[in-house]
């Protein structure tokens, strides 16, 4: 199995305000076809980097603006379902009301490329539809926004709570092994075990 990454450069909006960010998609499968993680300003670039083959999903990590706004004509161009959790549907709506996702996310379902299984993991937090995805075979898991090199992802926003996205991290990638390699949706790839010191302090101080 093959993990490549696109990066795409544009703009985060929530609350009024607006950052500019770099995200990272992240392209899982092999030479003959893939999954999308996150669509994210480019559509082309996307195409670009999927080089003609098949595209069994694009599959939202959460339904922030910047890991979504490129969902709508990545669908329109690879013909893909697009897959988000429905606790982000408030999000979705604020950049595609007039459109849908094509499914549901769900915790402990699985998604299947190029002969390998991913595992949906809900992780409330970042947003209340934040989901990560667990390839076993390949030690690997892609966090989105739930967890960074770094640390946890940004709360204090609208639909954001730190103390559940601690327990997500905590209770549900915690659990992961060590050297499980984390690719992330903003900047560095990391490891669980370079996390875990870091959160559990974290955890330590803001959960009972």
């Amino acid at each position: 199995m093959s993990i490549e990454l696109v990066t795409t450069d544009g703009v985060f909006a929530l609350d009024g305000g607006e950052w500019q960010v770099t995200n990272n998609i992240w392209l899982v499968g092999d030479d003959r076809e893939v999954v999308v993680f996150d669509a994210a300003h480019n559509a082309p670039a996307i195409v670009s980097a999927i080089g003609g083959r098949r595209v069994k999903a694009i599959v939202l990590t959460h339904g922030h603006n910047d890991h979504i706004n490129a969902a709508v004509p990545l669908r329109e161009i690879v013909d893909a379902p697009i897959l988000l959790h429905d606790d982000d549907q408030m999000l979705w709506d604020v950049v595609w009301p007039d459109e849908s996702p094509d499914g549901e996310l769900v915790h402990g379902s699985i998604l299947t490329v190029a002969g390998h299984e991913l595992a949906v993991l809900h992780t409330p937090g970042h947003s209340p539809g934040c989901c990560c995805f667990h390839d076993v075979a390949f030690g690997t898991l892609f966090s989105g926004d739930t967890l960074f090199c770094g640390g946890p992802g940004a709360t204090g926003r609208s639909f954001s709570d730190e103390p559940t996205i601690l327990r997500s991290i905590r209770d549900v990638l915690l659990a992961l092994p060590d050297d499980t390699i984390v690719h992330t949706g903003h900047g560095d790839s990391t490891t669980i075990g370079a996390e875990r010191a870091a959160v559990m302090a974290r955890t330590a101080g803001t959960l009972s």
